[in-house]
């Protein structure tokens, strides 16, 4: 029940705060500080922690000279550095919650309701990622701030986000597809190109030997293809909703905004595609939308629906808790990955240093 009430009582704050700008700028920074805490000084809480723990061990060997040559540089490398300073494993999940965080709040920033944004971001991207699989997290991190340049339309800037993305988890370059459209100079068909583009793209990645190592380490058989189904299943029906209800409104009020959030809209759309063909590696894109997808759900208030706008704004969140409801109370999965919920930031539970 901990996360649930958390993901509620993030939630109703939203609520309770709506309509009052400047008291949600205000405490947008504890909360995004809180989350990170819970993320950050978790102690054997994720899917991931004996498998991070693993490479963390590996890194205590590692050949400084490989560092040009390896897949994911920066993750080995500040692997490697926590052995070289004696410091232990959880300090992995520290780093790569920071990276997560600060790219958040850069996108957050620049939205009308950045506490909207973070909390909409808890239940499934927060749990899953930098709870969990870190090294995407950090990923997914970094490339928030590379839509921020895409925005503004800095295809360097752009290009060199999505590098160091890949850094951490190779897959984040399968966004470099974008960067043709990155300067702004882009038309209907090109926006429809690039994202349509990233379907062979995530699928050759998802065939990769590191897509299939990630696959061994993030996926509980049946049951996490099973939740894969309903992630992406939402995220194809916010690409409908987008297309339907929100496309016209949202180039009216945020032109400079609408490359960003319509072929991100096609890239879920796609995302969802690629299901039958693997859950895994649908799942795998679909959690480097979900921002994207946030993005857009946070904005819902601000744009001028004639009719039911309250039911609007609300949907995004009625769905996620409904959705996050059913996983962390039906899914045993998730009862043997995030129950009971502990952290390290008093000192180590039984004085284990290392964590596994």
């Amino acid at each position: 029940m901990f996360y649930l009430s958390l993901t509620t009582s993030l939630f109703f704050l939203r609520y309770v705060l709506a309509g009052r700008d400047g008291a949600r700028v205000q405490i947008y920074y504890p909360v995004l500080f809180g989350l990170f805490l819970l993320s950050a000084f978790r102690y054997q809480v994720g899917c991931d922690w004996s498998g991070y723990y693993f490479q963390y061990a590996r890194a205590a060997d590692f050949d400084w000279s490989t560092l040009t040559s390896i897949r994911e540089p920066v993750w080995w490398g500040i692997l490697a550095w926590i052995n070289t300073t004696g410091l232990p494993y959880p300090v992995a999940n520290v780093v790569s919650s920071a990276v997560f965080f600060v790219g958040v709040h850069v996108l957050a920033r620049r939205q009308p309701d950045p506490l909207g944004f973070l909390v909409l971001l808890f239940p499934i991207l927060i749990v899953n990622m930098p709870m969990s699989g870190i090294r995407q997290g950090a990923a997914i991190g970094l490339l928030c701030v590379a839509f921020t340049s895409f925005i503004d339309r800095r295809p360097l800037r752009f290009a060199l986000w999505v590098v160091l993305a890949a850094g951490f988890h190779a897959s984040a370059l399968i966004f470099m597809l974008l960067l043709p459209v990155a300067t702004g100079r882009y038309t209907r068909g090109r926006l429809a190109l690039s994202a349509i583009l990233a379907l062979p793209g995530a699928y050759f990645l998802g065939l990769s030997a590191a897509a299939e190592l990630a696959a061994s380490r993030y996926v509980d058989s049946g049951i996490d293809a099973a939740g894969a189904a309903f992630r992406v299943g939402v995220l194809g029906l916010s690409a409908l909703y987008f297309f339907l209800f929100v496309r016209r409104k949202w180039l009216s009020a945020w032109p400079k905004d609408y490359s960003l959030a319509s072929i991100g809209a096609i890239g879920m759309a796609l995302a969802f595609l690629l299901v039958p063909i693997s859950t895994v590696i649908g799942d795998r894109f679909g959690y480097y939308l979900i921002p994207i997808q946030t993005l857009i759900f946070a904005r819902l208030p601000y744009l001028p629906f004639r009719k039911n706008a309250e039911l609007h704004s609300a949907l995004p969140y009625l769905g996620l808790l409904l959705l996050f409801a059913v996983w962390s109370q039906l899914s045993w999965h998730f009862q043997q990955c995030y129950v009971p919920y502990q952290t390290w930031i008093f000192g180590f539970p039984g004085g284990d240093p290392v964590g596994f």
